[in-house]
C-alpha cells in the first residue's frame, strides 16, 4: 500500500482532505473517477472545513492521473447490456443471470413433486415489463386448485398483512435539505446546530487566521475540553517537577552535611519535592482519565506501541510532552494513536 504523500503535488491540506474523505493510499485514488473524487471531497471539506483554497479540476485529474500510473490500474468503461427477451431468438449474454437446475435427490429428500414447483418467469418478462400483461402465469395458489390439496408442501398466507405501511409518512431528502424546513422544528433545529458545532469550529474562532498555520484551531470538538486542558498543564508541571525535585532533594542533603561547601542553597527549594504528591495525586486524578474522543485511548500515558504518523513528537522529549505544549498554546491537538484532530474550542 503506497501513502498519497508519495505525490508531491498534494499538499499538506490536500492530503489531509483525501484522508478525510477516506482515501488514505494511491489503490483508492486510482478506483475513483474525477466526478466521484470531487463530489467526496466537497462533502468532507463542508463538514470539517479543512482547506478554504480548494483544489481545482486539473488538480485532482493529474493526482488521479499519477495513482493511475503508478499503480498500472486503467479504468474500464462499463458493458450496458439491452434486456430483451432472449428467448425470442436474442444472444445471451455472459453477464445474464442463469438457473440452477434442482438435484433429484433434493426433490426426493424433501417430497416435493414436480407439480409443486411454480412457473418461472421467462428472462426479459421481469416485472413492469409490457410483455408481463399476456404472459400467463401459475400462481401457487393455481396449483393447489388445481391438483387438490397437497400433502407434503404448504403454501404460505398469501393474504393482505395486517399492518398497512403509511406511504404518507415518507419523506424525501430533497425535503429534508429545503431550507424552508429549518424552522418547522426546533428540537430539531438544535439538534443540527450541535452537530454542526462538534464538527466544525464557529466562523469567529479562526477569524483572522492561516488556515495552514498551527495558530488556526480544527478538528472535532472534545466532549470534554477543560479537563484535557487541565490534565495538559497537570502533565506538564509534574514532567517539569520530577527532576526538579529530585535535585532540589539532593541539595537540601549536601548543604545539611556539607554546610561548608553547600551553605548557598536556600531552604525555599523545599517546595520543589514537598509539592511532588499533590501534583501526583491530581495527575492519577485527571490526567490518567483524559481520552481521545475519537479512539478512547489514554492521551497523557507512555504506550509502548505504534504511534500515528501524524502524532505531536520532537526527538529527545517523546510524545506526551509535546502533545501537552501543544494542547497549552494553540487549543487543539492530533491524537497520538489515531491522528484524528481534536479541539479544544468552539
Amino acid at each position: 500500500m503506497t501513502r498519497l504523500s508519495s505525490i508531491t503535488q498534494i499538499n499538506s491540506l490536500s492530503l489531509e482532505l483525501l484522508e478525510a474523505a477516506g482515501f488514505l493510499d494511491l489503490e483508492s485514488l486510482a478506483r475513483v473517477n474525477a466526478a466521484s473524487l470531487i463530489q467526496e471531497l466537497e462533502k468532507a471539506n463542508k463538514v470539517l472545513r479543512i482547506t478554504d483554497s480548494f483544489p481545482t479540476d486539473q488538480d485532482i485529474n493529474e493526482w488521479i492521473a499519477v495513482a493511475r500510473e503508478r499503480t498500472g490500474f486503467t479504468m474500464e468503461e462499463p458493458v450496458l447490456i439491452n434486456p430483451g427477451n432472449f428467448l425470442e431468438g436474442d444472444a445471451v449474454p455472459s453477464e445474464a443471470s442463469f438457473a440452477i437446475p434442482i438435484p433429484v435427490r433434493l426433490l426426493v429428500d424433501k417430497q416435493v413433486s414436480i407439480a409443486d414447483i411454480p412457473q418461472g418467469v421467462p428472462l426479459g418478462q421481469a416485472v413492469g415489463d409490457d410483455s408481463m400483461k399476456g404472459a400467463n402465469l401459475i400462481s401457487p395458489r393455481k396449483i393447489s386448485e388445481q391438483t387438490g390439496p397437497l400433502n407434503h408442501v404448504k403454501i404460505g398466507d398469501v393474504s393482505p398483512p395486517r399492518v398497512e405501511f403509511d406511504n404518507s409518512r415518507i419523506k424525501s431528502t430533497q425535503s429534508l435539505s429545503d431550507p424552508s424546513r429549518k424552522n418547522e422544528s426546533s428540537g430539531s433545529s438544535v439538534h443540527a446546530d450541535r452537530i454542526a458545532l462538534i464538527c466544525a469550529p464557529l466562523k469567529e474562532t479562526n477569524l483572522g487566521r492561516n488556515p495552514e498555520s498551527r495558530r488556526y484551531i480544527r478538528g472535532v470538538l472534545h466532549s470534554h475540553p477543560l479537563r484535557i486542558g487541565f490534565s495538559a498543564w497537570v502533565t506538564l508541571s509534574l514532567y517539569l517537577l520530577i527532576p526538579s525535585a529530585f535535585i532540589s532533594a539532593l541539595l537540601l542533603l549536601l548543604s545539611d552535611q556539607i554546610p561548608k561547601y553547600f551553605v548557598w542553597v536556600p531552604k525555599w527549594i523545599l517546595v520543589f519535592p514537598a509539592s511532588l504528591p499533590l501534583l501526583g495525586a491530581a495527575y492519577f486524578i485527571w490526567g490518567l482519565g483524559s481520552n481521545c474522543r475519537i479512539c478512547s485511548q489514554k492521551l497523557f500515558i507512555h504506550r509502548t506501541c505504534l504511534k500515528n504518523s501524524k502524532a505531536h513528537h520532537r526527538a529527545g522529549l517523546g510524545y506526551i510532552l509535546p502533545l501537552c505544549i501543544h494542547i497549552i498554546l494553540f487549543k487543539w491537538f492530533r491524537c497520538t494513536y489515531c491522528g484524528t484532530p481534536v479541539r479544544l474550542k468552539k
